[in-house]
């Protein structure tokens, strides 16, 4: 026999269409980043590819439907059942970036990618939502026995697998993501102070064996080309073979547009190509050559929007699940608005880690929507149990 609370619950679902149960302000925000992605892609690369001035254009459009269909899907899900498939979502993750390796396509000394009939899927992005999902329940897990200095061991070191099967790939800016990730959902689940002091001892510990004791000793852990990109920001040059080169033309970018820009036309280091990757890495910069620091603002707000929308989310979660994959999805959008606008400006090293629904990538942009829709669907549910409550 159901109970009344149940009743209340499954007739409240019962009761009208779950999308218009969903998060306004997180909608507009992300629909809005996707115009000003799609707009900027429009004004910046007519001239990328020959014959085709829309190139980039129709395929991010057709990257933003496909996952805002998706994003709606899985705000109807209920994400509390993906708890339950935890080996399985680890599993796929493992396999996917295992299978770049043997079918994965390489360019510029890369191989991060496997050729698709439509796009070049990135496993490596697809990770970052499945890490957390399955990091989440396997905390969730861990809490109930064993100590909490065993469950922060294993934690950290489920994510640190991955990443370290990431960076061989090379993509140390998607390993990065990962251990942001993983110190996440533990701050989140209450793990103690000392903890991730060790943890910071280790981490520079390890930086210092990467980049100083091994190169001395004769061992290259990282390319030239990624150290070089980890230090231009510290010694920049105006060579055009090295790292610091692309960090120059960024910033003088941005620098010239001023308040207002230069307008699409008169953005002189977009147009002729001083600037580099002006579709991917650095699609902050032509923001800020082409729309001014207005234009930089206005994007900003919106990431801002997004993220306070994805904290609230977070604290009005119906159960700790989903507490610790809202908490995920935040900590993820907002180290790779940060790391990726910090390097624009020269304040942070370039570590190819693309701006969340602005660069281009179909891998990215679906991803990301799919981790918005987790966010919808934690949202929905919890509005649900909240009427439900209201109702008995």
């Amino acid at each position: 026999m159901e109970s009344p609370f149940g009743t209340a619950v499954r007739g409240f679902r019962e009761s009208g269409p779950r999308i218009v149960r969903l998060d306004p302000l997180l909608l507009v925000a992300t629909v809005a980043l996707l115009f000003c992605s799609i707009y900027t892609l429009y004004t910046a690369t007519g001239d990328d590819v020959e014959g085709s001035p829309l190139f980039y254009v129709i395929r991010q459009s057709i990257y933003a439907v496909v996952g805002i269909g998706l994003m709606l899907a899985i705000a109807r899900f209920d994400y509390s059942r993906l708890r339950e498939l935890k080996l399985g979502i680890y599993g796929v993750m493992i396999a996917t970036i295992f299978l770049v390796f043997v079918v994965g396509a390489a360019a510029r000394g890369s191989q991060r990618w496997i050729e698709l009939p439509f796009f070049r899927f990135q496993p490596s992005e697809l990770g970052k939502l499945l890490l957390i999902v399955a990091l989440s329940a396997f905390l969730i897990d861990r809490l109930r026995r064993g100590s909490e200095r065993e469950t922060t061991s294993r934690i950290m070191l489920l994510a640190i697998v991955p990443a370290m099967l990431v960076v061989v790939q090379p993509d140390l800016g998607s390993a990065m993501v990962y251990l942001v990730i993983a110190v996440t959902i533990l701050f989140m689940a209450g793990t103690r102070w000392t903890h991730f002091a060790a943890l910071g001892g280790i981490a520079v510990l390890a930086m210092s064996l990467v980049l100083v004791a091994a190169p001395a000793a004769g061992v290259e852990l990282l390319k030239p080309y990624q150290v070089d990109r980890l230090t231009a920001f510290l010694d920049r040059t105006d060579n055009p073979r090295e790292q610091g080169y692309q960090l120059n033309q960024s910033i003088t970018a941005i620098g010239s547009g001023e308040k207002t820009g230069r307008g699409p036309e008169a953005a002189s280091q977009t147009k002729l190509d001083f600037l580099p990757e002006h579709h991917t890495d650095f699609v902050f910069s032509v923001v800020g050559e082409q729309f001014g620091f207005a234009g930089a603002a206005f994007v900003l707000s919106l990431f801002a929007l997004l993220i306070w929308r994805g904290l609230r989310i977070m604290t009005m979660s119906k159960n700790l699940y989903g507490t610790l994959i809202a908490a995920g999805i935040t900590a993820m959008l907002m180290f790779q608005v940060f790391i990726n606008v910090g390097m624009t400006i020269g304040i942070m090293p370039i570590t190819g880690i693309p701006l969340p629904l602005m660069s281009y990538g179909g891998s990215s942009v679906i991803v990301t929507l799919l981790g918005i829709g987790l966010l919808q669907s934690i949202h929905v549910h919890a509005r649900e149990l909240a009427a439900a409550k209201t109702a008995l």
